[in-house]
C-alpha cells in the first residue's frame, strides 16, 4: 500500500504567495480602482517582492483577472449554498435572487465585477467570464423549477439566458444608483414578478379546500 507523499514546502509557499497577492489586489482594486493601483502597491501589501508577483502573473491585467475570479468564486459558493439548500425549488430560487441582490451591494463585487470588469477585461471576455461563473447556477435553478412544476415547461436554455441577462442588468442598475439599497429592492421585486409571471397557476379546489398558487 502506497503512502501519500507530503506536499513540497515550495508548492505550499507558492500557493500562499499567490493567494496573498490576489487578496491584496482585491482590497486595493476595491478601494482605489484599477487605474490607481500599482503592482508595487499590490506586492507591498502582500509582503512579497515584485519579482514574486511576476513569477505568478504576467502583468497588471492578469492580476486583475485573478482578483475578478476570486470575487466571483466566493459569490458563486455563497449563492450555491442558497439555491441548493433546504426549502422548495421556488423558495430557493427567490432566496437566491435576494442573496444575489445583497451581493450587488458589496463594494468588492460592485467595483471589480460590475464597474471595472468590462473595462479592464473587454466586454466580450468579461461577458464570457461572467457566464462561466454564474450562468450554470441560473440554469440549474430554472431546471429545478420546471422539474418541480413550479413554472411552465419553457425552453430551459432560453429562459435561463433571459433571466441571466435580467440579473446582469439589475446588477448594473444597483451599482450605478444613487441609492443602491432602494435600487436593489426594486430590482428584486421586478425580477420576482417576472418569475411569478411564468409560475404555473393551479386551479382552486373548493372540495379539498385548496387555493390557486399565489
Amino acid at each position: 500500500m502506497s503512502v501519500p507523499t507530503a506536499r513540497p514546502r515550495r508548492e505550499d509557499y507558492s500557493e500562499s504567495t499567490r493567494k496573498a497577492l490576489v487578496d491584496s489586489a482585491v482590497v486595493l482594486f476595491t478601494k482605489q480602482g484599477y487605474a490607481a493601483t500599482s503592482l508595487d502597491a499590490i506586492a507591498r501589501r502582500a509582503r512579497v517582492t515584485k519579482g514574486a508577483l511576476y513569477h505568478h502573473f504576467s502583468g497588471k491585467q492578469a492580476v486583475f483577472e485573478a482578483a475578478f475570479g476570486a470575487v466571483e468564486k466566493a459569490v458563486l459558493a455563497r449563492l450555491g449554498e442558497v439555491v441548493t439548500g433546504p426549502g422548495s425549488p421556488w423558495d430557493r430560487a427567490v432566496s437566491g435572487l435576494q442573496a444575489y441582490v445583497q451581493v450587488c451591494l458589496e463594494p468588492s463585487y460592485q467595483r471589480i465585477a460590475i464597474h471595472e470588469g468590462p473595462v479592464v477585461m473587454g466586454w466580450e471576455r468579461w461577458r464570457e467570464a461572467e457566464e462561466h461563473f454564474s450562468f450554470g447556477l441560473v440554469k440549474a435553478a430554472i431546471e429545478a423549477l420546471i422539474t418541480a412544476g413550479e413554472i411552465d415547461d419553457l425552453p430551459v436554455e432560453v429562459t435561463a439566458r433571459i433571466l441571466f441577462g435580467a440579473l446582469q442588468t439589475g446588477a448594473a442598475i444597483i451599482a450605478g444608483a444613487d441609492d443602491p439599497r432602494q435600487a436593489g429592492a426594486e430590482v428584486s421585486q421586478t425580477i420576482i414578478r417576472v418569475l411569478e409571471g411564468m409560475r404555473v397557476r393551479r386551479p382552486s379546489c373548493a372540495a379539498c379546500g385548496t387555493e390557486p398558487a399565489p
